[in-house]
């Protein structure tokens, strides 16, 4: 609530079917100054993010009724509001499967819930943060750091906020190549897991939505064994 000029407290939504994961989450975000929402299910997680518009959501991937790669895909067709999975497995394909389907960042249980909050701080630090320039062009590719929005020739698309973070930070040195580690530092602010083929997963997200087809590539390069650029003069 905002009260006579208080800022309104970040709202975090906790989806895990785990009771003690979910208090001990909700207390310690408590503790960082958030609002929590706690559920229990894929289901009535869905339900409470459609009703009650959380700034980060928390999403366990094993979930009853509905698993959290389901609840991942259903939000990211109608939101991009900030995900942090939890996974319990250890298999990278989860993760990258996690990754693909728009989540922000995962942490594997068990987890500390201290990085829990550090992670939560990081990615909403990145959301609200506001730049010196909200509007950032490279060639004929215009960022929008308000609304997480890129706008092409042909079309305007909405990123995650990781993945306008990624590529606005390979718009921002046209040419420069930035290796994963690089990336994973610019979109976390410290790397708490390297985990670096994560970012394949997100710079496959953005080829999806912005270049004309996975054949022609008009603006990421990948530069074998090294990283990835962004094409200096887009070819017309």
């Amino acid at each position: 609530m905002c009260h006579n000029g208080m800022i309104v407290a970040k709202k975090i939504l906790v989806i895990d079917d785990e009771p003690k994961i979910v208090d001990i989450s909700r207390d310690y975000l408590k503790a960082a100054g958030y609002e929590v929402l706690q559920a229990f299910d894929g289901p009535s997680g869905l339900s409470s993010a459609r009703q009650a518009h959380p700034d980060l959501i928390v999403l366990d991937l094993m979930l009853p009724g509905m698993d959290g790669f389901d609840v991942c895909r259903e939000l990211r067709r109608e939101s991009d509001v900030p995900i942090i999975m939890l996974t319990a497995r250890v298999e990278e394909t989860d993760k990258l499967i996690g990754l693909e389907l728009g989540a922000d960042d995962y942490i594997t249980k068990p987890f500390s819930p201290r990085e829990l909050v550090a992670r939560v701080r990081t990615l909403l630090r990145r959301t609200s943060s506001s730049a010196t320039s909200s509007i950032l062009h490279a060639g004929d590719l215009t960022l929008d750091r308000n609304r997480y929005v890129v706008v092409t020739p042909d079309r305007e698309v909405s990123l995650t906020p990781t993945e306008f973070e990624i590529l606005a930070t390979l718009a921002a040195y046209p040419g420069r190549i930035f290796s994963r580690a690089q990336l994973l530092t610019a979109v976390r602010g410290v790397s708490f897991e390297s985990y670096e083929r994560a970012i394949d997963s997100h710079i496959r997200n953005i080829r999806r939505k912005i270049e004309p087809t996975d054949e022609s590539l008009r603006y990421i390069q990948t530069v074998h064994g090294v990283g990835y650029k962004l094409i200096e003069k887009p070819h017309e």
